[in-house]
């Protein structure tokens, strides 16, 4: 039975061959691991992203916005409601713009945003070509690599708000959607985080505008391998999340979870990488259960060793 205030039928009479049920979430994740979503709807541009979500929003039904599903954890037991799958993907260049820019939908993927760039020589987005997340996600969390955020590149972003205000919640009685447009500061960024993340109300970014820099295709795509070379000799490879702590100030949680011996450890099909201890690997059989003990064992041990409370970078999502 799906955990929401819409039955089967009535799902399937508002979002018709779109909506699909009981769907394994695992091979939409990169970590490669989660139970199924109830229902699981795919949007393919910013209109239908509004369409969906404010549908839901209009039936007071729970829904999670997914997109390249990196920076995730989902739950063995799944997602109960409604998945959206962020497939908005258009990337438009503006050359004549000074300076150069490009605009994306939110579901667009960050990597794929890099390689066009450098392909018109327009440099900015060298340190994003090897992270698989959204644009969207990207901007919620603040992402970055190589001493780089989305914070410094951000010009403005739409913004599809519910019941809010001022960027308080409204009265429950009041059922009201909108779309604002924000400029960099409403973000309030930090490391890893915006003001999105600590929102009284909800928002989904819809599409934003990142500004670049002028180069050639040839010097963007030398910095692109530079980084390339550094993951590949700093990173392991296979089915991650991606980094799982944010940083420590004056300390790196790699660091600290190696330091503690744990670097090696491995719970079920899980691994707390042998090449870097900020990332947990996923042999081929590991379960969200098996990723989230090797979780609570880095926190726990380097609390004890170090007196440090490591906080997560990734978002649980589901039922634990």
């Amino acid at each position: 039975m799906v955990s929401t205030s819409l039955n089967y039928a009535e799902m399937k009479d508002l979002f018709g061959d779109r909506i699909m049920f009981n769907v394994p979430l695992a091979r939409y994740t990169t970590a490669r691991v989660g139970g199924t979503a109830d229902a699981l709807l795919t949007v393919r541009s910013k209109t239908e992203l509004v369409e969906v979500v404010t549908k839901l929003w209009m039936h007071e039904t729970p829904f999670v916005l997914l997109g390249g599903g990196s920076n995730v954890l989902i739950s063995d037991k799944g997602i109960r409601g409604v998945v959206i799958h962020n497939r908005a993907q258009r990337i438009r260049f503006d050359l004549d713009a000074n300076p150069p820019r490009v605009w994306a939908e939110s579901g667009a993927n960050l990597g794929l945003m890099a390689r066009k760039a450098a392909q018109y020589g327009l440099s900015g987005l060298e340190w994003a070509a090897g992270i698989p997340g959204t644009l969207g996600g990207a901007i919620v969390g603040n992402a970055g690599a190589h001493g780089k955020d989305i914070a410094e590149m951000l010009l403005l972003a739409e913004i599809l708000h519910h019941n809010c205000l001022d960027g308080f919640p409204t009265s429950k009685a009041i059922d009201s959607w909108g779309i604002e447009t924000w400029t960099m500061d409403r973000f309030e960024f930090g490391y890893r985080r915006s003001s999105l993340k600590d929102a009284k109300c909800e928002h989904i970014v819809l599409t934003a505008v990142l500004l670049l820099e002028a180069s050639t295709p040839q010097q963007v795509k030398e910095r692109m391998d530079e980084f390339k070379v550094y993951r590949k000799r700093t990173q392991p490879t296979g089915a991650s999340i991606g980094s799982m702590f944010k940083n420590p100030s004056g300390d790196f949680a790699g660091r600290l979870i190696e330091a503690a011996g744990l670097k090696g450890t491995r719970i079920g099909g899980a691994e707390i990488s042998p090449k870097h201890a900020n990332f947990f690997i996923n042999h081929g059989h590991a379960t969200a259960e098996d990723i989230l003990k090797l979780i609570q064992l880095a926190q726990k041990e380097v609390a004890r060793k170090f007196d440090v409370n490591l906080e997560l970078e990734i978002e649980l999502l589901g039922e634990w």
